[in-house]
Formats: C-alpha cells, structure tokens, sequence
C-alpha cells in the first residue's frame, strides 16, 4: 500500500474514488442546496449569451456559474454534471491537504488521513451540492500549498514573486467565487512571507513590493471581470451585486438568539472531526508543532469568514473542514498510537473509516428515510416534468417559493432576471438592487405562463408579496397539478386562455 501511494497520480485517484463514494447520494435528488439551482440557472444563461447579473441576478461572483459552464462543456448540460464537479473539487482539495501536510513535517499516515477525512467528511453541512464553500476550497489550499513551501526552509530565503503571484491568481481566482475568501488570501500571504520576515531575509521595502505584487494578482481576476462588464456598459450593475448587496444582505444579519443555535448545529454536527483535532493538540506534542500551530491558526480565519456574512448557514461552516481535516490527521495517528494496537495500519483505517463513516451515515440516513428519487419520485423533478408537459419550452414562469431548479430541468425560463423567491418573494427583499414588491408586481400583470407556489412552506413569503400572487391566482390562473412534498402540496398553476 505505501508503494502504491508513491505512484504518480495516486493520491489524486485515491481521494477522487473517496470523494465519489461518499458524496453517492449527490447524484439522485435535483435539489440539495437552492443556491445551486441560482448557478445552474445563470450558467445555462451565460452559454446562450446572457451574461450573470443581467441576465440572471445574483449577489455572489460569477465563479461558481463559470465552473458550472466548465462542467456542462466536460459533462453535458445536467445536474449530473455539476455535482461531478463537485466530486472533482472534493478530491482535488483533499489531495491538497495531503501535500500540505507532508510539507509541514507530517508523517505519511497523518498527511493521508487528513485528505481522506475531508473527503469522506464533505457530505456534512450540505456539502453535497456543488456550492462556493466546495468550489473555492481547491484554490484556497492550493494557494496555502504554495506558501507552507516557500516557508519550509525555515525563512532562510524570501518568497519569489512569480510564486507570489500564482497565489495570488489562485486566491483571485477564488475570489471570483466568493467574497469571504479575503480571510484566508491574508492567511496565505502571512504564511508566505513571516519566516523570512522574522529571520530578516526579507527588508521592508521587499515586504512591501511582495504586498503589491500579492495584491495586484488576488485582483486581477475581478478587475479584468469589471473590465468587461464596463465594456458593456454595466459596471454598475456588477459593483451593486457584489459591493452593495452583500453589505445589505450583512444588514439582515440573523439577531443574538438564533445565532446561538445556528452555530450548535454545525458545531455537533462537526464532533468527530473536532475531537480528533483536540485529540492532536491535547496534549501537544512537540514535533508536531508547526502543524498544530498553521492548522489552529488556518481554522481560526475559516472562522472569521464563517461568521463575515452574519448568518450562519450550514454550508458556510465547510470552510472550517479543512483545517478540521488537518489537524485530524495528526489526531487520527495520536488515536492509533494510544490503542497500541497490533496492527496499526488496520487500527489506522479503522479511525479513519469511522470518522468519515458518521458523515456518511448522516446523509444516507436522511436520503434513505426521505426516499426521493430512490423508492419514490423526487418532487422537483416532478414539478420540472409537470410543467415541461403543460407549457412550451422557454415560458416564462414565476417560482413563489420553490426551488428554482426547475425551471433548469424543464427548459423554461424565469418570469424575471431576479429568480431566487428569498429574494423577490422572501424576506431578504432588501437585498435587491431594486423595490421588490414593485418587481413582483410588474412580474404579474406581465403574466407569466405558469406561478408555483409550496403550500407546504408559506411561512418564507412575505405577506405583502403572498397577498399579491393569490389575487394574481385568482383572477387569471386555474391549478394544473399538485405535486405532494414532504411538508405538503407544490401547487402548479397555468395561466387560463381567456387570461393570454
């Protein structure tokens, strides 16, 4: 086995066939994530020629629909495609953490069990769709790969720029997928540059003209992106969807009472990998310090970015994983040598199998128990397949407050270019770059050809908005389906003739 994984490329197969095998359960619901279903929509918007935020709005960057386009060009125009995608960023980031661990001093063992883990693990907090947290995680580690080895030789020699810069382009690169990456992109250049620092092989004036040349190329990426939206014309567009909107969706921060309990639920949820990194650091052990001290530290500024946004959602908390993951693997070889087992490399997988096993577990129970697209049809799809046999491709159709998937699995198209009901409908109307309500309004006297509404989930529209679309309901629509979910029926209403 430690020949086989001195091969070339087996890390990276081992951890690919890792990441399949615990994220399986991607590959059957249309749904895991909504946000996934706003990036499904912008990507096939922006392979038609509709470029994101004008075609499709939306408040994070266009990274995660770029990867989206990628997988569909590789893999075919699917939901399959882009939960390949994920699976491909899972094993790349956790072939990452391997390298990254072998370059902090960790032994085989540890350093292989810090991949594994994160792979078996990614299922967890919603991992399972192809979100930002599992796209830009693969640039962040690749980038901290980067500069532990510029700091391996103990300070002795300063960074060089062209390694600066390329981690700066991953970090940029990363950037265009999700704001919260700043956080670890300082994280990357204090690891880069702080052993030369201290050991005074760098001076002053060469830490600033590194800053400058780290700085330019994180900004790169997003620079050449307004370049070319100011070429259009819509600068102002994109500066508003990914300055101004965040900081007003910042402002509908969740208050103190429920942050409490949006933090426990990730946290018990993340006990087995937290307890194998307090395992590796209690009590310390002095070889392993520098990785206990980058893995503490690397999990700190996960933490600041988790909590940037003010709201907490499961999928945030994935930032944390990795780090988790490292220190993991040193917590996994602690576990082992405490058992004093007879056969340690067995004892070894067994930890490892059983930590990345709970992850695993909890997903497969969930999907087994719901039994959507296994035992019994999955309702998004039936939606997607109702509507597709009630209307003509490409009508326009209004998604009240379900998963705006659909309208990407039944080839039809949004009422307008805000589709995400949080938003328009929702209580995050502030988000918007413009009146929701107003935006609705105009949606309905336009008269989409269908409105879907979830009758089991109508506390997440706003009454206003609510009060609008049954009157709309009333006056010019007739109930075509009901497709049942698991907290009640998803009502599809067509537009009546004597209404066209």
């Amino acid at each position: 086995m430690r020949r086989l994984l001195d091969l070339p490329g087996a890390v990276p197969l081992l951890m690919l066939l890792v990441a399949a095998a615990a994220r399986g359960f991607a590959f059957v619901p249309a749904v895991i994530d909504t946000d996934e279903g706003l990036y499904l929509l912008q990507a096939r918007a922006w392979r038609e020629g509709g470029w994101p935020f004008l075609a499709v709005w939306d408040m994070h960057p266009p990274g995660a629909p770029a990867l989206f386009m990628l997988a569909f060009a590789v893999f075919g125009e699917s939901v399959l495609a882009v939960r390949l995608l994920g699976v491909i960023a899972v094993a790349a980031t956790a072939s990452l953490l391997v390298a990254i661990a072998r370059a902090l001093g960790a032994g085989r063992a540890a350093a292989l069990a810090a991949g594994l883990l994160y792979a078996g693990q990614s299922s967890l907090l919603s991992g399972l769709a192809t979100n930002t947290e599992i796209l830009f995680a693969p640039f962040v580690t690749a980038a901290l790969l980067i500069a532990v080895r510029a700091a391996g030789d103990g300070g002795e020699r300063a960074i060089g720029f062209a390694a600066l810069a390329a981690m700066g382009l991953l970090i940029g690169f990363a950037l265009l997928i999700k704001q919260v990456v700043v956080f670890e992109g300082c994280f990357a250049f204090a690891v880069a540059v702080l052993p030369a620092l201290v050991r005074r092989r760098l001076t002053g004036g060469g830490l600033v003209g590194r800053a400058i040349v780290y700085a330019v190329a994180c900004g790169l990426p997003t620079a050449l992106l307004f370049a070319g939206y100011a070429a259009m014309g819509a600068a102002g567009v994109l500066w508003d969807a990914l300055v101004l909107a965040p900081l007003r969706y910042q402002g509908d921060a969740i208050p103190p009472e429920v942050r409490f309990w949006a933090i426990t639920t990730p946290l018990v949820t993340l006990l087995p990998a937290i307890g194998l990194a307090l395992v590796a650091t209690v009590p310390p052990r002095r070889a392993d310090g520098t990785i206990l001290l980058f893995g503490w530290v690397w999990l700190s500024i996960a933490s600041l970015a988790i909590a940037a946004p003010g709201m907490y959602f499961l999928h945030y908390f994935l930032i944390a994983l990795p780090p988790l993951s490292l220190l993991g693997g040193l917590g996994a070889v602690r576990v082992v040598l405490s058992l004093r087992a007879g056969a340690p490399g067995v004892a070894w997988g067994v930890v490892v199998a059983v930590v990345a096993g709970y992850a695993l577990r909890d997903e497969a129970l969930y999907r087994l128990r719901s039994g959507a697209g296994l035992w019994r049809p999955d309702p998004v799809r039936e939606v997607a397949r109702v509507l597709a046999a009630e209307l003509p491709p490409r009508a326009p159709v209004l998604m009240a407050n379900y998963h705006v998937a659909v309208l990407f699995l039944a080839r039809l198209e949004p009422a307008s270019r805000f589709v995400f009901p949080a938003q328009l409908t929702g209580h995050y109307a502030e988000v918007l770059p413009v009146d929701a309500d107003e935006e609705l309004a105009r949606i309905l006297a336009s008269r989409p050809a269908a409105i879907v509404i979830d009758r089991g989930w109508m506390h997440v529209i706003r009454a206003e908005a609510l009060a609008a679309i049954e009157a709309a309901l009333a006056e010019a629509y007739e109930r075509a389906a009901a497709v049942p979910e698991e907290r009640g029926p998803v009502e599809i209403w067509r537009l009546r003739a004597s209404a066209r």
